[in-house]
């Protein structure tokens, strides 16, 4: 399952957000990652349910963008390897919750 594709459109030429400077993206990009990293008590599951996206799309994404494999950029997302993020945080999903996140993927592009 992917969070989303990267997929730049017509009315994305003139998206403002190209045009931030790459290290004040940089520093906002750090300060979402270690929100998350603080904040365990928000499940991917329910991050998915809500916005399409979790840790683990984070991860990808930076394994994506800096030709690493997944298990390296979603390590660096969750600050520990991924197991040893699941093993303290993650819970089992609820049927509610599953399908949640199956509502909101599909409004991804």
């Amino acid at each position: 399952m992917s969070c989303s594709d990267d997929q730049t459109t017509e009315s994305d030429a003139l998206d403002t957000l190209d045009t931030l400077d790459d290290a004040a993206a940089a520093a906002a990009f750090r300060r979402l990652v270690r929100l998350l990293r603080h904040r365990s008590d928000a499940a991917n599951i329910d991050l998915m349910g809500l916005a399409g996206f979790c840790r683990n799309c984070l991860g990808d994404w930076i394994a994506e963008a800096g030709g690493l494999g997944k298990e390296e950029g979603r390590a660096i997302v969750h600050g520990m390897p991924t197991q040893e993020w699941k093993a303290r945080y993650q819970t089992a999903a609820t049927p509610e919750q599953l399908q949640r996140m199956e509502e909101s993927m599909a409004k991804n592009p």
